[in-house]
């Protein structure tokens, strides 16, 4: 009996083409939310209303997510900065929601992300000394499934974006 072939096609939502102006609006959004509509509108070189509407039609897109203050952590939570390794006795969904629920509520906690490999999870978080990491890692020993912790202190941030690089076409 001969083999069938079966192509399944997905249909991802379309992205619309970035020109020179979308790129130079989301350059500008993205070092300065607050800025005044006029001022965008003159750095990118249109007038106020087609600067609008491409920022509108960005925003409808999904390309811009929101706007909000950039928020200094080191200043709020503490200078030093630790990657947490997590490795979970069991891999089921209770446990997953169980630990994730708790590792957002820790104000320490800035990201958490679920990952394949030999870790199960890795936290980013901040403390202000050794003595405040000591009660971070209390508070996760105390968290249910946790089979195994790890963590490294960063030594120097050299990059942190905010937003992706975005080069003119062209």
């Amino acid at each position: 009996m001969p083999l069938k072939l079966v192509v399944l096609i997905v249909e991802t939502p379309s992205v619309r083409k970035l020109d020179k102006i979308d790129i130079r609006i989301l350059r500008a959004l993205s070092r300065d939310g607050r800025m005044a509509w006029s001022d965008l509108a003159e750095e990118v070189g249109l007038s106020v209303t087609p600067t609008l509407r491409r920022v509108r039609q960005m925003e409808e897109d999904g390309l811009i997510r929101g706007y909000g203050a950039s928020l200094d952590e080191t200043r709020l939570i503490g200078e030093m900065a630790v990657f947490i390794s997590i490795t979970m006795e069991r891999q089921v969904k209770d446990a997953l929601n169980t630990f994730e629920a708790a590792a957002a509520a820790l104000p320490e906690v800035m990201g958490g992300y679920l990952m394949s490999g030999a870790q199960d999870y890795i936290l980013h978080a901040f403390v202000r000394d050794l003595a405040h990491y000591q009660d971070l890692l209390g508070k996760l020993t105390e968290i249910e499934g946790i089979a195994h912790i790890q963590s490294s202190f960063v030594l120097k941030r050299f990059l942190a974006r905010s937003a992706p690089l975005l080069w003119d076409e062209g």
